[in-house]
This record gives structure tokens, C-alpha cells and sequence, in this order.
């Protein structure tokens, strides 16, 4: 039976505006398990990036618990859930966020370098080869392209070989061409590193790649379901 490497538990999230409280979240349960795939879909302000960052320790919950490779992120203090994220969770953004004073190698070595590994380069270079961009290890962010850097931002996310990796609009910066080469890459690396994948995302096609599908609407989990066509 498939280890259950994420596990949300009646999530609520309230934030306090005045005298006034804002629920964006409300009693959101699901399971995740080890190699999986599923998106998060819904419209703008249903809930969908506060449940990945609750997911990922980002932020704790109102309510609920989340337990991550089976420990529970509520009891921990912030450095220990920074320590779990450097662990075990890997991190792909819309917009990137290389560090735009590094070259496409550095960004990539720096992950394993914040664990205090050495002799990095070579793995960095691996990746990046493994992404398609050995020709550009040297160029700055500046220099790349929006599929380039995403490409980079893949190679950092999968270097540290972790057990679940959140995906926040992966292709929502990229043009149409571009997108479904990351998403395809982004698949092929998740298939072969045996990755539990958990991507937010508006492109209802890229949505269908995955496994299943949560949809959310209003703060709420209202649908959880197969997609028709798996890939």
C-alpha cells in the first residue's frame, strides 16, 4: 500500500480584518499518496494557493492539521517546518524566483548548498543537462527565457530528490509553446523521481495530466474526482 505523504485534515483558515473575519478556507480534507498526482483548480479566491501554502507549512492553519511524510506541521515551531520543507518538499513558482544575481548553475546548487552539502556542481550540472539547458549554465535569469528559467527552476526543485513537490501555476507566466514543454517536463521528471506532485493551476488542460482533480470553490472542496484522460 502507497505511503500517505500528505494528509490535510479539516483545514480552516480565518484572517481578522477589523472587527470583521474572512474565512478563506473551511474544513478542507484530503490524502495524498507517495508518486501521486493531483491539481488544485478553482476560480480566483476560492482557496486554492492559502490550502498549497498550509500543504507546504507556509502557514498554519485556523483549524484542521496537516501531517507531512507523517508529521504534524501545527505542533512545530517555524524553523522546524523550515527544516521539513528543506528536507522533503520541492518548490516550482509562476514567476520563477531565481535569485537574479546567480547564473541558471548557481540557483540550481543552491538548495544543496543550504544543507550544507559539498562538491555540488556536478549534480547542478546533471540537472540542468536533464532539462535541456547545458548550453546555459552560465547565463544569468536575465538572459533566459520564460521557459529557460522555469526549466532552471525544475532542474532546483528536483535536486535535493524530494518526496513532494508543490507547484503554484507552473506554466501561468509562460506562452502557449513554452507551457506545455514545462508541463510536459515537468510530468517526465515527477514519473521518473517517483515525486508526489500537488499543482495549483487555472489551465484546465494541464489539470487533466494529473491524477485527480480538487476543485475548490468559495473556500470549499467541492469536487474530488478523476480526470477523464491520464497521462
Amino acid at each position: 500500500m502507497a505511503e500517505i505523504v500528505l494528509q490535510a485534515e479539516q483545514l480552516t483558515k480565518t484572517y481578522s480584518a477589523g472587527n470583521k473575519k474572512l474565512t478563506v478556507l473551511e474544513n478542507v480534507s484530503f490524502q495524498a499518496e507517495e508518486g501521486t498526482s493531483l491539481a488544485i483548480i478553482g476560480p480566483s479566491g476560492s482557496g486554492k494557493t492559502t490550502l498549497l501554502g498550509l500543504c507546504a507549512g507556509l502557514d498554519v492553519p485556523s483549524a484542521g492539521i496537516v501531517s507531512l511524510m507523517g508529521l504534524k506541521l501545527n505542533v512545530m515551531s517555524e524553523d522546524d517546518r523550515a527544516f521539513l520543507r528543506n528536507q522533503y518538499v520541492g518548490f516550482i513558482f509562476q514567476n520563477f524566483q531565481l535569485l537574479a544575481t546567480l547564473t541558471a548553475l548557481e540557483n540550481v546548487m543552491v538548495p544543496l548548498e543550504l544543507r550544507g552539502e559539498k562538491n555540488v556542481s556536478a549534480r547542478a550540472k546533471e540537472w540542468l543537462h536533464r532539462v535541456g539547458l547545458s548550453d546555459r549554465l552560465n547565463h544569468y535569469p536575465s538572459q533566459l527565457s520564460g521557459g529557460e528559467q522555469q526549466r532552471v527552476a525544475i532542474a532546483r526543485a528536483f535536486i535535493t530528490s524530494p518526496r513532494i513537490l508543490f507547484a503554484d501555476e507552473p506554466t501561468g507566466n509562460l506562452d502557449e509553446e513554452n507551457a506545455g514543454q514545462v508541463a510536459q517536463l515537468l510530468f517526465e521528471m515527477n514519473k521518473q523521481e517517483k515525486t508526489t506532485l500537488v499543482l495549483v493551476t487555472h489551465n484546465a488542460e494541464l489539470a487533466q495530466k494529473t491524477q485527480r482533480i480538487l476543485h475548490m470553490k468559495g473556500g470549499h472542496l467541492i469536487e474530488d474526482y478523476k480526470p477523464k484522460i491520464t497521462t
